[in-house]
């Protein structure tokens, strides 16, 4: 269970997040909202990028405000970004490497949790291909295998679609939705493909104005007329 307690973000006289609450139980959930809502800050504060000055954010009973980011990263937090962070002059296997070899394992299990990962987002067969030659789905790719390495317990994805084809985005999609089944991490999605959303999340949360408008099964907060 991921829980939101009275969440408070302000950068100066702006109120980023106005105390949100939220309850996420299902293997992958959604935020929504237009730009400037608060979803990249919410993650933001997960991740450590960002102290609020109020609130919680438990996952299963850990409150994960209280360590520090490396910590939240041994803990088993993984995050994507808008812009996918894969080094251009690392190969896709160096890419996981470096997220498994800093984590606490040994040599062979870190190299196992990297070969387990290339292959489930399918990105194996190019595990030799530089960064800087990925085009836009490898690199999507690469960074979703980046998130499910290393046995994650909390995945939080950035606009994971930004640029894809309805093709590409119907496969990534779908490996969204594989991600419980092989690692147990839960998932927090933000896009702005309502498509997407609706196929792949039980659960959506909407901000706007860095204030909650609605959260619950994502059909019916789709069809509120606030959310409309």
């Amino acid at each position: 269970m991921i829980v939101l307690e009275n969440l408070t973000v302000r950068f100066g006289g702006l109120v980023a997040l106005d105390a949100i609450s939220a309850g996420f139980a299902a293997p992958v959930s959604g935020i929504i909202g237009p730009n400037g809502a608060g979803k990249t800050t919410t993650m933001n504060v997960i991740s450590g990028f960002l102290s609020p000055v109020a609130g919680q954010v438990l996952v299963d009973g850990t409150d994960l405000l209280t360590l520090p980011p490396h910590r939240r990263t041994r803990w088993g937090l993984r995050r994507s970004f808008q812009r996918e962070q894969i080094a251009d002059d690392l190969t896709v296997w160096e890419n996981l490497l470096a997220i498994t070899d800093n984590l606490r394992l040994g040599r062979r299990e870190a190299r196992a949790e990297a070969e387990q990962a290339m292959e489930f987002a399918g990105v194996a067969v190019i595990r030799d291909k530089a960064g800087a030659a990925l085009n836009t789905f490898e690199r999507r790719l690469t960074d979703l295998a980046r998130c499910v390495a290393g046995g994650p317990k909390l995945i939080m994805l950035d606009e994971p679609a930004g640029g894809l084809s309805p093709e590409e985005t119907g496969r990534l999609g779908d490996l969204i939705l594989r991600i419980g089944e092989v690692s147990g991490a839960r998932v927090l999605v933000i896009d702005h493909d309502v498509d997407l959303i609706q196929r792949i999340c039980a659960q959506t949360l909407v901000l706007d104005f860095g204030r909650r408008i609605a959260l619950g099964p994502t059909a019916e907060v789709l069809d509120d007329p606030a959310v409309k």
